[in-house]
């Protein structure tokens, strides 16, 4: 069977799925999802936890500004916002320099919950990368940001 026109099989290794760099991310991915989905409080899932992290490093803000931090397009914050507000885990108040507008924050009977949200992170990190040495973990946390 001839190559298609324009491929040379002496130039480029053979395509092996088990080597390829999404595939490997995916698999970390899941890893990582079943870890957070063990260990995070509350039941919240990344999306949320990272929100009310942002929040509770941030403070209040608007759900636009809170989107952009956490890189949630706008349909994504508004339906993760409408959930943490149906736990009541934020509450929302109107910008006291900008009536139109409402900015969110950890709600006051949850603020006690921001060093429980910390620990988790920490420790859902922690499992996350425990099979790697402290030296491998620093380098991975470096090229996952030149990545993003």
């Amino acid at each position: 069977m001839s190559e298609p026109s324009g491929t040379d099989e002496t130039q480029r290794p053979a395509y092996v799925l088990d080597a390829q760099v999404g595939y490997l991310m995916r698999l970390a991915g899941q890893r990582h999802a079943a870890i957070f989905q063990k260990l995070a409080p509350l039941e919240l899932t990344p999306t949320q936890f990272a929100a009310l992290v942002k929040l509770a490093e941030r403070g209040a803000c608007s759900q636009n500004e809170l989107g952009r931090r956490t890189a949630m397009d706008v349909a994504t914050i508004k339906g993760v916002v409408d959930r943490l507000r149906k736990k009541g885990l934020v509450q929302l108040q109107p910008d006291p320099n900008d009536k139109r507008r409402l900015m969110l924050s950890i709600s006051e009977e949850h603020a006690g919950l921001v060093p429980q949200l910390y620990e988790s992170g920490h420790r859902i990190s922690e499992a996350t990368l425990a099979p790697l040495t402290e030296s491998e973990k620093d380098t991975f946390l470096e090229l996952l940001k030149k990545l993003g």
